[in-house]
């Protein structure tokens, strides 16, 4: 019996010993499948990526992406700009080229067939909306963890509040925008500055100021119809796009280029309502009309195109039209040609102040970037997430998007960056036989936007940074829109709403400034509003923003 006994210990000892080596074996297995699945989980990622680091993935990848492509400067396959970034980060790019004027048609149907690239740039906030409901795009608010690029940036120039602005009824948000660390106004009037000095006439600060200033050139000048404006029929925006744009901050209102919904906040009485129905728009438009009805204004300002436009300023028959700051460099170009070299001056002046005060228009959020929802099952999703987060906003990324190579398109001298001798930018230098965009790839719309305040100074003539520098001591930026996202059958009904609502607002806004419609028939153009659905499309609006706060509180 005890020899029995002895030899099933044995057994046991030896079914123990086997047994603990099969399961440290299989624990073997699972620790190295897990790891498998963790590295597969990384993909090519850094596992060190930080601000301030360059992003370069462990191998080679290419990742897809659309471009839109600008006539003025079409892409070519041999820039600098694709082999730069292949040489820094060991990413190559799959482009879809889309002509900028199909951009936006060409990338509705890619995301709705499924077949869109990975990346998806050149999007404006709001443009991403119609995608959110169906799952087709990432709600990136979930991933930006892994991008401390963008993360650094919001927190050090204070932009969570427009970030928040983005975000949808789910409290996520769609989009990656291009964040600029100020205030950037562009648009603005430009005077003959020539004319104005000869005559004596102070350069105006105010709307008011701007009106007498037209009353005496149209005293000096009666066969002269001094302001003469542009941007009218293109754009989306309706009549008079961009001066509405930036004149109606200090109205108190909001107006023209980018004005999607009319819908803005009324900080005291706590909710928002719909701006072509105010007394504030209102206020705006009388005033133009009063220009036209003056001789001071052209009215075919409101459907003459963009060249007659300029074309009458250059010739000397208009002394007053809206500009920026390429178009300005643009139009002299064309004056010097005309009218000779000294013989006149122009130069953008500060937007006038109005009812509202001196406020401007304008956004620290620019257009950005979409991800594919698909990108998420990629075996290098972070690695995708590190690379875009380093490329559109981190300082080296955005540097080379917009400068190039050092030492090969520009130098650096006392910190300030140079232009090589052969290459021209904006004007910059005009004696380069090379251009920056033309011949390199950088400083595309594409890629270069978003950034500090001295790289977007870093770009421009020292005329435009004194506007620039005024703009920011003589005026305080508009309110921002509190956030009001939301569900997706509100949404889907929102818009269908507001499609007819904007169509009566900038039809009757062009109207009432040409006086074809009177001013006196403001009442019953309210009424149509109503009759359109307003009070229900506020209600929904209202709602939402309500709701929204309540979801902040918990």
């Amino acid at each position: 019996m005890a020899k029995i006994f002895k030899k099933l210990a044995l057994l046991i000892a030896i079914v123990t010993v086997i047994s603990g080596v099969l399961a440290a074996c299989s624990s073997k297995e699972s620790n190295s499948s897990t790891e498998s699945s963790s590295s597969k989980a990384e993909g090519l990622a850094m596992e060190d990526y930080a601000v301030g680091k360059t992003f370069k993935a462990k191998e080679p990848v290419t990742f897809s992406t659309m471009y839109q492509d600008a006539a003025w400067y079409a892409h070519k396959e041999d820039w600098l700009l694709w082999s730069e970034i292949t040489k820094r980060t060991n990413v190559s790019f799959e482009k879809t080229i889309v002509p900028m004027s199909d951009y936006n048609q060409k990338r509705s149907l890619l995301i709705s067939s499924g077949d869109a690239p990975l990346i998806i740039p050149k999007t404006y906030p709001g443009q991403e909306t119609p995608f959110v409901a169906s799952g087709a795009i990432l709600p990136i608010s979930d991933y930006v963890e892994h991008m401390p690029n963008f993360l650094d940036k919001v927190k050090k120039w204070d932009l969570q509040a427009e970030i928040d602005n983005l975000r949808q009824s789910d409290g996520k948000y769609y989009l990656l925008p291009g964040l600029h660390e100020e205030v950037w106004p562009d648009y603005t009037l430009a005077v003959r500055t020539d004319i104005f000095e000869k005559n004596n006439i102070a350069i105006p600060k105010t709307w008011d100021e701007f009106e007498a200033a037209l009353k005496k050139l149209k005293e000096i000048y009666p066969d002269v119809t001094p302001f003469s404006d542009r941007w009218s029929t293109t754009g989306n925006g309706g009549a008079l796009g961009a001066l509405l744009n930036y004149a109606a901050p200090s109205f108190g209102t909001v107006g023209g280029f980018g004005t999607q919904n009319y819908i803005t906040f009324d900080q005291d009485k706590k909710k928002f309502v719909l701006a072509g129905a105010t007394k504030e728009y209102k206020e705006m438009l009388t005033y133009f009309n009063g220009l036209i009805e003056q001789g001071l204004m052209d009215k075919e300002s409101l459907s003459q195109t963009d060249e007659t436009a300029k074309q009458k300023f250059v010739s000397g028959k208009s002394f007053v039209i809206s500009t920026n700051s390429q178009e300005l460099v643009v139009m002299r170009d064309t004056m010097k040609k005309e009218l000779g070299e000294g013989n006149f001056s122009v130069a953008k002046i500060a937007v006038p102040g109005g009812p509202a005060g001196h406020l401007m228009a304008g956004s620290r959020l620019e257009n950005g970037i979409m991800i594919n929802a698909q990108a998420k099952d990629d075996p290098n999703f972070i690695a995708l997430l590190q690379f875009v987060d380093w490329l559109w906003y981190s300082d080296e990324g955005q540097e080379l998007a917009k400068w190039g190579v050092e030492g090969t398109t520009y130098t650096k001298e006392n910190g300030k960056r140079v232009l090589a001798k052969d290459i021209n930018f904006l004007g910059l230098n005009p004696a380069g036989t090379k251009d920056l965009r033309v011949d390199f790839g950088m400083g595309t719309g594409t890629f270069a936007y978003g950034g500090t305040t001295e790289l977007l100074h870093s770009t421009m003539s020292e005329e435009e940074v004194n506007f620039q520098d005024e703009m920011h001591k003589t005026k305080k930026a508009a309110p921002v829109n509190p956030p009001y996202p939301m569900e997706a059958l509100d949404q889907e009904q929102a818009t269908l709403l507001a499609t007819p609502l904007v169509d009566v607002i900038r039809q009757n806004t062009a109207e009432f400034i040409l006086g074809s419609r009177p001013l006196s028939e403001w009442d019953a153009y309210v009424s149509e509003l109503n009759a359109k659905g307003m009070d229900k499309y506020l209600d929904l609006v209202n709602k939402a923003y309500k709701d929204y706060q309540k979801t902040m509180k918990k």
